[in-house]
This record gives C-alpha cells, sequence and structure tokens, in this order.
C-alpha cells in the first residue's frame, strides 16, 4: 500500500475551522498522523468531556481560539497561517438548537462562512478548499432515492435552511471570485455528508452519545424519533472524502503531481455527496437495537408529535464521487455500529483517566485504511 492520498498532505500547511468539534478533532487526528502542519480554528471544545481533550490535540496542533463570526480575527489568521488546504467544519450544527438559536445558526453556517471565503480571497499563493455542510441543505421532499448533487437547496428548520444558503453562498464565490476557467489560486469544492457516527462524539441530542449516555448509568435509553431514516456512517467515511477531494484540488493547482488527463479543474471544484451504501440507511429504531447488541440494555419509545418537525427520510446519491474520484463506502451499517460501541465501551471499562484515546484512534485508522485499499479506494494507491 503506498501512502495515502499520494503522501499530498505531509508537511502541508492545512487550516482546519471547527477543529475542537467531534469531526474536527477527528480530521486534526488524521491529518497529523499523516504528517500535515494542522492550524485550527474554533471556539473551546463545545461538549465535555471532548474528543479534542481527549486526544491532547490543543498541544498538537497550532490551536487558536476564535469565532467565524469575527471577521477580522478570521482574516489574521488565514494570513498568517498562508494555508495550502482549508477544511471548514465550524458551525452550528445541532438542528434542535437551531429552533432556540436561529439567528444564531445563521450567523455562524451562514455568514461564518462567507467572512473565511472572504479572508481567502486575499491569498495570493494556492490553496485547496473544501467547505463542509451537510445532506440537510437540500429541500427535503421525503423522497425514498438519494438527493444528487444538482437537486435544489432548501430546509424546513434554521440549520438546515442555513446550510442550503451557505451552499449558494459558496457556489456564488466559485463563480464570482474563484472561477475554475480564470486559473484562480483558490480552488473551492463543498462536501455534504450526513449523520456520522464514531468514539468520541458527546454532543447532546445524538442517538449515539444518549444512547452511550444512558447505558453508562445503567438507564433505559430516551428514543424521541423512532422512524426516522437516516444514512448513517462511520465518522472516517466522509473525512476521507475530503481529504480525497482536498488532494484533487491541489493536484489541479498545481501543487503536487499531475492532473489527471481529461479533467479539468472545475471537475473537482463542485459540491460532492460522501453517504453510506444504502445498507445503512435505517432507523433510529434500527441503529438503536443494533447498539444494544453491543452493550446490552433497553430503550424506551419518547416520541412527541409536539416536537419540532425533523425530517423523516434523507439518502444521498454519491455516484459522483464515485465515477470522479474513486470513492465508495467502506464499513458497513454492522461495521460502524460494533467500532464505535467498542470505543465507548472500552473507555469506560477503562476510565477517564486511563482510556488509550490514541490508541482506539489509530486501530480505527488502521483498521478502516485496510479495508478501503481491500476496496481499492483512489486514495491508498
Amino acid at each position: 500500500m503506498s501512502e495515502p492520498f499520494a503522501g499530498f498532505y505531509r508537511e502541508r500547511r492545512v487550516l482546519i475551522t471547527g477543529h475542537t468539534g467531534f469531526k474536527g478533532a477527528w480530521l486534526c487526528e488524521w491529518l497529523l498522523g499523516l504528517g500535515a502542519k494542522v492550524t485550527g480554528y474554533s471556539l473551546p471544545p463545545p461538549t465535555t468531556p471532548s474528543l479534542f481533550e481527549q486526544l491532547g490535540l490543543a498541544a498538537r496542533v497550532a490551536h487558536r481560539l476564535g469565532d467565524v463570526n469575527d471577521r477580522a480575527q478570521l482574516a489574521r489568521v488565514v494570513a498568517e497561517v498562508q494555508p495550502e488546504a482549508v477544511f471548514h467544519l465550524a458551525a452550528q450544527s445541532l438542528v434542535r438548537q437551531s429552533y432556540v438559536e436561529p439567528v444564531e445558526t445563521f450567523a455562524t453556517n451562514v455568514m461564518g462562512t462567507v467572512h473565511l471565503l472572504e479572508a481567502l480571497r486575499q491569498l495570493r499563493s494556492p490553496c485547496a478548499v473544501v467547505c463542509v455542510t451537510t445532506d440537510k441543505c437540500y429541500e427535503n421532499q421525503e423522497w425514498l432515492q438519494g438527493y444528487r448533487e444538482s437537486d435544489p437547496m432548501g430546509g424546513h428548520d434554521a440549520y438546515s435552511a442555513s446550510k442550503g444558503c451557505a451552499e449558494l453562498a459558496i457556489a456564488a464565490y466559485r463563480r464570482a471570485f474563484f472561477n475554475p476557467a480564470q486559473k484562480p489560486v483558490v480552488a473551492l469544492a463543498s462536501a455534504r455528508a450526513g449523520n456520522v457516527l464514531g468514539g468520541g462524539d458527546w454532543a447532546r441530542d445524538r442517538i449515539v452519545p444518549d444512547c452511550v449516555r444512558a447505558l453508562q448509568r445503567g438507564e433505559v435509553i430516551p428514543v424521541r424519533n423512532r422512524q426516522a431514516t437516516r444514512p448513517w456512517q462511520h465518522v472516517l467515511e466522509p473525512l476521507g472524502g475530503y481529504l480525497h477531494l482536498g488532494q484533487r484540488l491541489g493536484v489541479q493547482l498545481g501543487l503536487a503531481g499531475q492532473p489527471e488527463p481529461g479533467r479539468v479543474p472545475g471537475d473537482y471544484a463542485s459540491a460532492f455527496n460522501f453517504g453510506p451504501d444504502l445498507g445503512s440507511n435505517r432507523t433510529v429504531g434500527e441503529l438503536v437495537q443494533e447498539v444494544l447488541q453491543h452493550w446490552p440494555g433497553q430503550w424506551t419509545d419518547q416520541s412527541d408529535p409536539t416536537a419540532p418537525h425533523e425530517a423523516g427520510k434523507l439518502n444521498l446519491s454519491t455516484d459522483k464521487a464515485f465515477h470522479m474520484l474513486g470513492w465508495q463506502p467502506v464499513w458497513g451499517f454492522a461495521t460502524t455500529i460494533a467500532r464505535t460501541v467498542d470505543w465507548y465501551r472500552r473507555t469506560h471499562l477503562a476510565g477517564p483517566r486511563n482510556a488509550p484515546w490514541r490508541e482506539l484512534a489509530a486501530a480505527d485508522f488502521a483498521a478502516y485504511t485496510a479495508a478501503a485499499h481491500a476496496r481499492g479506494m483512489a486514495w491508498t494507491r
């Protein structure tokens, strides 16, 4: 097996916004393992405990505390770092919280993205940029088929609508300021992924952390939306897609390697879905039952007909990522749940002072990369 992502990230200056969150911490850990020089810009960790702190990342990356709503500070960090790759993950990421704080949700998810894009306009050296949004950016029609990148943006709630707005802002900046036909220094793509699972997520109102908290206390798991279907995937699935997309953008900018014959920069400077296989589109009730196969306990239906609206069916089509990036899901539903629950059980039994956080992360990276290589994933060759 060759070096993942063709060694693109080794010694590369990488900026991650939202690096103290669940996905951000995993991405930091992966990039450090790839030899990148990582700078993070974010608010303090949003949960206690947090994977960011459990992995000791504050001492291992250039850790900058700040808000993407602070345009001036964000611009200073971008100018100082002069990144060669950017992964924008900073967001208000909870649907239910957006009902309580709709203004803050729009401010962070839309204007926070615009502030970053405006700062990137000042760069004078090549930079590959992947802005992460969500599968909920689409106008949800409760379809059985998966949404495609060309489907309309929308949103019933402030979170979903704000992410749809962010996608429109990204597309506008790409056309107006980072047009691939005009050979810009910034290559800009967006990435849309769904509900991610994995060790170290401690957010409120997410089903697996809710399950784990109840199981650790020996309590019955409360399930509020058992019939809702989601495209569940391990956190490493979309992160691998983001990293591969960033690499391809970088190659097209001339940062490394040779562009693919027949491809033009605009092929990659666009939107991509990263979702699981169809077998992983399961209801919340099915997910809880699968968790209980690995950590015995009980659950109770706490459906509330007066609760804020959340999408019932939500699937993604990943044909574009498959045909253009050679990307496809690696771990199925059963493997994702097994590895996720094993992480929580092992750290719970070891206790917070002795839990092998980094060893568990390294084991997941190794197992996932080996499985991806076995499936012929392009980024492993």
